[in-house]
């Protein structure tokens, strides 16, 4: 086992350890929204969840696309899919 995956599962252990980011997930597993939409689902501020979407996007686990004056996220299922397998290998050992 590297070093190098246990550091990168650690990191996106920690990215999903917060409850708001999971929900965020959630709410992109289904279909792609823009910040405000995402806000009016979530319940909090709009700098929270553009916060919680920088690290999302940041960590591979979100995509971002400009689509008019409204950027769009969507959820990256390969992405999420390599951390599961990467999390799996580390407990199998």
């Amino acid at each position: 086992m590297t070093n190098t995956l246990i550091e990168e599962t650690v990191k996106i252990a920690k990215m999903l350890g917060d409850s708001n980011r999971l929900k965020i997930i959630e709410l992109l597993s289904k279909t792609s929204l823009c910040v405000h939409a995402i806000v009016r689902n979530l319940n909090i501020s709009q700098p929270a969840v553009s916060k919680h979407l920088k690290l999302l996007v940041d960590a591979g686990i979100l995509n971002s696309e400009k689509k008019g004056m409204h950027v769009h996220y969507t959820f990256v299922k390969d992405t999420f899919e390599k951390h599961r397998i990467n999390l799996e290998k580390i407990i199998k050992k």
